[in-house]
């Protein structure tokens, strides 16, 4: 467990220093309890894959004293059990307009498109955090044989629901807007609702699975 001051009312907690599944059980578990029994001085939770910034009210508590305190919330963390993780299916049309660098891909992987689809439904993704926008749900671990960097060039205009690729991550676009991610097809599932609770079809923790659906069923759910 190491600390970091992130501001006069805000500290990194860093639970480890690889992303994957470990480090980021200890964020959730710390997490899951200072929502369950959150400090008097707490104002706000914003995890990521290897770590947790907890903002804090600065004329209640200092950044000594707030080490102190989580540092006894993660030793209560660690005996605590975590819900089972929420299973949730995402049908994704792949490739043409839906899917626009997907030939990429696979050009530069020495792969047949399909395969690369294959690849990318062939796991369950572990969902780290939220962020860049509501919705946007970081996956991984992607698949290293499909790994792709960013684009040089960012999209002005990311169509919502596209199902993007960068680096051992995938994710989908819940809205339109500009981004950098290779785009290799596009869900009909709406991923933020404001009218819907929870408004997120991703929450932190869940397990994602990926399903590819034929332009036909694209069209039918989108109409539902």
């Amino acid at each position: 467990m190491r600390f970091c001051a992130a501001s006069d009312q805000a500290t990194l907690v860093y639970l480890g220093e690889e992303i994957g599944l470990p480090a980021h059980e200890r964020v959730l578990r710390l997490l899951r309890l200072l929502q369950k029994d959150p400090p008097d001085w707490l104002r706000n939770l914003q995890p990521a894959y290897t770590s947790l910034m907890v903002t804090f009210d600065p004329g209640k508590i200092d950044q000594g004293n707030v080490e102190v305190v989580l540092r006894q919330f993660e030793q209560r963390a660690k005996t605590t059990r975590r819900p089972k993780p929420h299973t949730v299916e995402i049908p994704v049309c792949y490739g043409e307009e839906f899917g626009p660098d997907l030939e990429d891909v696979a050009n530069l992987h020495a792969l047949q498109p399909r395969e690369v689809v294959t690849l990318h439904t062939s796991r369950s993704y572990h969902a780290y955090f939220l962020g860049f926008a509501p919705g946007f749900a970081y996956l991984g671990q992607l698949p290293k044989e499909i790994a792709m960097p960013r684009l040089e060039i960012p999209r002005k205009n990311v169509p919502p629901g596209s199902v993007g690729i960068a680096g051992r991550q995938t994710a989908v676009y819940p809205y339109a807007t500009p981004g950098g991610w290779r785009l290799i097809g596009r869900t009909p599932v709406s991923m933020f609702r404001a009218d819907r609770q929870p408004m997120a079809a991703i929450s932190i923790g869940d397990k994602v699975n990926f399903r590819a659906i034929s332009r036909e069923d694209f069209v039918k759910l989108e109409s539902t």
